[in-house]
């Protein structure tokens, strides 16, 4: 029990002056007083409470509405720039709260998506792409899923050309992105004709994999390099072959 004789209030505190008070009343009244005395004590530090505060209003986010791209940091999916062979896009799905990863598109053309797997991506826009993957997610996934696609790099070669016969290096040619490479340049960067290449009679072989859908075009690269008929020289697209076929007389 905690004896009254070891408590010794400040001289200038209001218990203090309680005690001296109540030495002075009989007993019965003192217990009252003091408890008293004490409420009021504590009222009076309790700050009064300010009418005029803003409220601040709590609200669950679980109730909140789904993002969409419209609404994060302005993202807009791109809906001109169609997607090639080497481009690497950032693909992410927002209810999975998991960061954006990494995809290429393969030279077939495909991505490799989480849950979907191989999805053809070539000549389709971000926009498009994400239209479609959505779909299919919500169709046997996801109750509703926000999927982001944006492009990441862009691959700098639109395709490759393929030289072979009377040729310094045979093999394939990369083309940049923007650039005009016809079968004249082709060839020289090949390093150039054969010790017994047919310069009158180089082809050039453009189409799909039957015979109906394929062209063949037939130069005389004589005239083109040599007497300058740059005019007659063939502007090449991605996975055309260049075929050099060899004299038959070597002289």
């Amino acid at each position: 029990m905690l004896d009254v004789s070891d408590v010794r209030p400040h001289p200038q505190s209001a218990i203090f002056r309680l005690l001296r008070v109540g030495s002075l009343l009989p007993s019965p009244i003192f217990p009252l007083l003091a408890l008293l005395s004490l409420s009021a004590v504590a009222a009076a530090q309790t700050p009064p409470a300010n009418h005029n505060a803003p409220v601040t209003a709590i609200t669950s986010v679980t109730n909140a509405a789904p993002l969409t791209p419209s609404t994060l940091n302005g993202y807009v999916p791109d809906d001109k720039y169609k997607l090639r062979t080497g481009d690497k896009i950032a693909f992410q799905i927002l209810e999975d709260r998991d960061l954006p990863k990494s995809l290429v598109v393969t030279d077939s053309g495909e991505l490799d998506v989480p849950y979907l797997g191989r999805v053809a991506a070539t000549d389709k826009t971000c926009k498009q792409l994400a239209d479609e993957l959505k779909a299919q997610l919500e169709k046997e996934y996801y109750y509703r899923a926000t999927v982001i696609c944006a492009l990441d790099v862009a691959n700098k070669y639109l395709g490759r050309i393929y030289v072979w016969g009377q040729v310094r290096n045979q093999g394939p040619i990369d083309i940049a992105v923007n650039e005009n490479l016809t079968a004249g340049k082709a060839i020289l960067r090949a390093g150039g004709f054969g010790d017994f290449a047919n310069k009158k009679k180089v082809k050039v072989v453009r189409g799909g994999a039957d015979a109906a859908g394929k062209q063949s075009f037939e130069l005389n690269m004589a005239e083109i390099l040599e007497d300058g008929k740059t005019e007659k020289d063939v502007l090449l697209q991605p996975d055309d072959f260049i075929i050099v076929p060899s004299r038959l007389i070597n002289f």
